[in-house]
């Protein structure tokens, strides 16, 4: 099993040198290739947030929680930044940025743009999702970033690389998921298919348990989908709605068992249409039934 805590950056997780923040603005200048398409790991003291950012306001409980998940998870998604000079502008993230800075981290994982980097960037994503040793969250993330940086739309990214659009769309789904089921997904604990079975779960608090009962008695997927689909549709309400007898429909199921003589059972939907049921063993037993009802 792979460390449920794994790098990120795959081998270029040194904070860059000296020289290649001064020395790398733009796509074609040399050094270029270890910014576009890859994750790094960039210092916090080299980053600044963008002044431009429309959201002003960040809840400080939000991002303590968010610090605490950091500080025991690490950075699931990276942050992406625009090079400038020696320093970074974050284009996105700024509030995983805040949260690092919170849990007391050093550097964070994030995604470099640069000048005229756009062609460049498109084919490094495109050929990364074709390599074999991507996790499905990794595939996810660079799926998604060809439709927010690339500015793709899901139908383009299907044509570009040979997926159906539902394949696009359920991966992208699993970015929804808590960053602990994520870096479970990452660290092959659990798979994709678990993933989306927890993300059909609307409540937060199904989608705990599920995950808890998925790892303490390791169910397969489609053992998982069974359970979710119990826990959106629970069977007990819905008996218990169809079957909800008013005092006088109780009274007639009783009536009617005594004048016939068999078990009999009113069946109702939201207390108003329904059926009865007569019980018989043999066509000797129905033929009674029929007696006794002339």
């Amino acid at each position: 099993m792979k460390d449920k805590k794994r790098a990120m950056g795959r081998g270029l997780g040194a904070i860059l040198s000296a020289e290649s923040k001064a020395t790398v603005h733009s796509a074609t200048d040399e050094g270029a290739e270890k910014f576009v398409g890859n994750i790094v790991e960039i210092s916090l003291e080299d980053i600044y947030p963008n002044a431009a950012q429309p959201r002003t306001y960040f809840d400080e409980k939000a991002l303590n929680d968010l610090a605490t998940s950091i500080k025991n998870l690490g950075v699931i998604q990276p942050i992406t930044l625009r090079k400038d000079g020696e320093k970074f502008e974050i284009i996105s993230g700024e509030r995983r940025f805040r949260a690092s800075k919170i849990a007391g981290l050093e550097s964070i994982p994030a995604y470099i743009r640069l000048v005229n980097d756009q062609e460049i960037l498109e084919m490094a994503l495109v050929e990364n999702i074709q390599r074999e040793d991507l996790d499905p969250i990794e595939i996810a993330l660079t799926y998604q970033r060809l439709l927010d940086e690339i500015g793709m739309t899901q139908e383009n990214l299907s044509q570009r690389v040979g997926k159906e659009r539902s394949t696009i769309t359920n991966s992208i789904r699993l970015l929804r998921l808590k960053p602990d089921v994520q870096n479970s997904i990452r660290s092959g604990e659990i798979s994709a298919g678990h993933g989306r079975a927890i993300i059909g779960l609307e409540d937060s608090e199904h989608q705990d348990l599920l995950f808890k009962k998925i790892l303490k008695e390791s169910l397969n997927v489609r053992q998982a989908e069974k359970i979710a689909n119990d826990l959106k549709n629970p069977k007990s309400d819905r008996k218990s709605e169809k079957n909800q007898l008013s005092n006088f429909q109780k009274k007639v199921q009783k009536t009617l068992a005594d004048r016939l003589d068999v078990n009999v059972e009113i069946k109702t939907t939201n207390g108003k249409k329904g059926k009865i049921i007569l019980d018989f063993k043999n066509e000797e037993e129905l033929e009674q039934i029929l007696g006794r009802i002339k």
